[in-house]
C-alpha cells in the first residue's frame, strides 16, 4: 500500500486545469430519463476540451490517514504534448510527455525518470498521456466509442457502465446533466480490494471551455485510504508557455 500511495501522490501532483476570467457553473440541469447511452456519449464528445495551452495555480491537499499536507503549485500544459508542474522556488518539478514521466526533488536531492508502467501497475489501469490528461480536464479515462455501454440515472447524474463489466476492473462513469462533463469516475478491483474514485465537485466556464474547478480523489486498498483534494485558480489559456526542466547533477535516482 505504501508504494501505491507514493505512486498515486506523485501522479496527482501532475494535475491542474482552469482559466483567467473563470465563471463557476451551478449544476441545475435536470436528468432526462429518455436520454440514450449513445446520445449521452455524443453530448459528452461535444464538450471535449479544445484549448491549446493553459497555465494555473493548483492548491493540493493530501490526507493520508491522520496525516495531512498542503501544497500550492504552478502548472503549465500544452494539450496532447506536455504537462509541467513546479513547486515554489523550483524546489520540485514534474514533467510528463506522451512517452515519459520525470520529476526531481531538490529538498532530498532525488529524481525519477521513467515511463507509465509503474503508475499503471499501481492503479490497475493502463495509463498513458491521454488518460492522465483526460483525468485532469474532466473527461473519461476510456474512449467511450470503443465499447458498448448501458445507461441509468440517479437524481442528479447520468450513469454509464460497460454492457459487459470486467470482473477484474469494474467501471462506473457519472455525467452531469448540466454540461455532460464528468461528475465521477469510479474504478473497482474487487479481487485486489482496491477502489479509485475521482469526483469532479465543481466546474467553471473559461472562454467557452467547461473545465474542472475542484477534484476529489479517493484511493483505497484494503483498509487504508488516501484522499487528494485539488483546487484550480488564477489560470490562463492559449498563451505562450515554457517548460524549463533539467534534472540537477548529482541527484540520486528514485527506484520505486
Amino acid at each position: 500500500m505504501r508504494l501505491l500511495k507514493i505512486g498515486i501522490a506523485s501522479f496527482l501532483l501532475m494535475l491542474g486545469v482552469s482559466c483567467n476570467s473563470a465563471r463557476s457553473i451551478v449544476g441545475n440541469g435536470k436528468v432526462d430519463s429518455k436520454l440514450t447511452a449513445k446520445q449521452l456519449i455524443k453530448e459528452n464528445g461535444k464538450r471535449e476540451a479544445k484549448f491549446k495551452t493553459l497555465q494555473a495555480k493548483v492548491k493540493i491537499d493530501i490526507i493520508d490517514g491522520l496525516k495531512a499536507s498542503g501544497h500550492t503549485l504552478n502548472l503549465r500544459m500544452e494539450k496532447d504534448k506536455t504537462i509541467w508542474l513546479s513547486a515554489t522556488l523550483g524546489l520540485a518539478r514534474v514533467m510528463i510527455t506522451p512517452d515519459r514521466v520525470q520529476f526531481y526533488d531538490k529538498i532530498n536531492d532525488q529524481y525519477f525518470d521513467g515511463d507509465y508502467k509503474l503508475l499503471s501497475d499501481l492503479l490497475g489501469v493502463e495509463l498513458n498521456f491521454k488518460k492522465v490528461q483526460s483525468l485532469l480536464i474532466g473527461e473519461p479515462l476510456f474512449d467511450l466509442k470503443k465499447d458498448t455501454y448501458t445507461i441509468s440515472n440517479s437524481d442528479v447524474s447520468y450513469i454509464l457502465e460497460p454492457k459487459d463489466q470486467n470482473e477484474l476492473l469494474e467501471l462506473f462513469l457519472l455525467f452531469s446533466p448540466s454540461h455532460f462533463k464528468m461528475d465521477s469516475q469510479q474504478l473497482m478491483q474487487p479481487l485486489k480490494k482496491r477502489f479509485l474514485q475521482i469526483d469532479y465537485t465543481g466546474y467553471q466556464e473559461v472562454k467557452d471551455e467547461v473545465l474542472p474547478q475542484n477534484i476529489k480523489i479517493i484511493a483505497v486498498e484494503d483498509s487504508e485510504e488516501l484522499n487528494v483534494l485539488l483546487e484550480y485558480k488564477s489560470v490562463s489559456i492559449n498563451e505562450e508557455v515554457r517548460f524549463p526542466f533539467k534534472i540537477p547533477s548529482g541527484f540520486e535516482e528514485i527506484i520505486l
